[in-house]
């Protein structure tokens, strides 16, 4: 009888966890996901100054045309706006680095200005072109205030290119990847400004 008990204690212990342990996923996942979905939103707005924007880029991406550029991809677009207003495009991009693909945030203000570059992932190689994630990073920063027009087009690349942008040291393929895909953004935007904008948008 009392090895009976036992296997009957053992088995209601069993259901208790199995039911306890559902209850919490069930409840768990969801907030798991907002926290996750809410660091990921820090992690990408971070790119512009608080205050330039008052709404939820990231609830409403946009639709994209043509999303494969000269040397790189769109994955995402997004826009910010401050008081019913465009401030920003946050454009995801994708190009081939040396160690295999970067993907970088590339906002842009409504003037069709540069305002900061983020580097999201990224595969290069310790001490070499991994230092495209150092933070701060002076090298992407120099990239602000940049426009399609300044530099002029064949100033798009690397000094060692006959260009005007200097290198990080020892990445020469990761700077180039860098540089064609800032351009190319910059490119796009341009050619898709009013889309990008919205209507109504002031340059």
């Amino acid at each position: 009888m009392s090895r009976a008990r036992g296997v009957l204690v053992l088995l209601l212990l069993a259901g208790s966890g199995i039911a306890a342990t559902a209850w919490l996923q069930r409840f768990a996942t969801p907030l798991i996901a907002t926290q996750q979905k809410a660091l990921q939103s820090q992690k990408i707005l971070s790119l512009l100054l608080p205050g330039s924007y008052d709404n939820q880029p990231l609830d409403q991406p946009l639709a994209l045309a043509e999303p494969q550029l000269a040397t790189s991809r769109l994955l995402a677009g997004y826009r910010a706006t401050r008081a019913a207003r465009p401030s920003a495009i946050l454009l995801h991009s994708q190009v081939q680095g040396y160690g295999g693909p970067i993907q970088l945030l590339i906002a842009i203000g409504a003037n069709g200005k540069l305002l900061a570059i983020k580097p999201l992932a990224h595969n290069e190689s310790p001490g070499l072109g991994a230092q495209i994630a150092l933070t701060p990073n002076p090298w992407l920063a120099s990239f602000a205030g940049k426009s399609l027009g300044n530099p002029a087009e064949p100033a798009w690349a690397l000094k060692k290119d006959n260009g005007q942008f200097d290198q990080l040291a020892g990445a020469t393929l990761t700077s180039r990847a860098t540089v064609s895909a800032v351009h190319d953004a910059l490119r796009y935007f341009d050619e898709h400004r009013a889309q990008l904008l919205g209507e109504g948008a002031h340059d």
